[in-house]
């Protein structure tokens, strides 16, 4: 298992009545989906997330517009600008993350390992850094 964050590509299938893309659990994602959620209607200037997971690892696309998701190690920073549907990016747990600068209309697209559990959460960056 990679405990790097990465960009995967997701396959494209190309018609003139509209494309279609998809992500499965084997072969594509590196592990089984538990749990599936959207973002959505964010207002301008707000931020998402701010949280690490001890545990869950999580797939995000733009299904719809763009965001960034910035991601912290304990140690860099980097930064991944989700803007198409067919990729989209694999964050390992004990990743910190923050999606920002939505554009209008933007719909993210979250699936994890895991169900919600608020004792996976790891809110306090300076805590996390420890």
């Amino acid at each position: 298992m990679n405990n790097q964050p990465y960009l995967i590509n997701l396959p494209k299938i190309l018609d003139e009545r509209g494309n279609l893309s998809f992500f499965e659990h084997d072969g594509q994602l590196p592990f089984k989906i538990a749990r599936t959620y959207w973002i959505y209607d964010v207002p301008g200037g707000e931020v998402r997330g701010g949280h690490a997971f001890k545990e869950q690892q999580e797939f995000i696309v733009a299904l719809s517009g763009a965001f960034d998701v910035v991601l912290h190690d304990g140690e860099k920073e980097i930064k991944f600008n989700l803007n198409r549907s067919y990729y989209g990016l694999y964050v390992p747990n004990r990743i910190w993350r923050s999606l920002e600068n939505f554009s209008t209309n933007s719909l993210a697209l979250i699936v994890s390992d895991k169900q919600y559990s608020e004792d996976d959460y790891i809110r306090d960056f300076d805590n996390f850094k420890k």
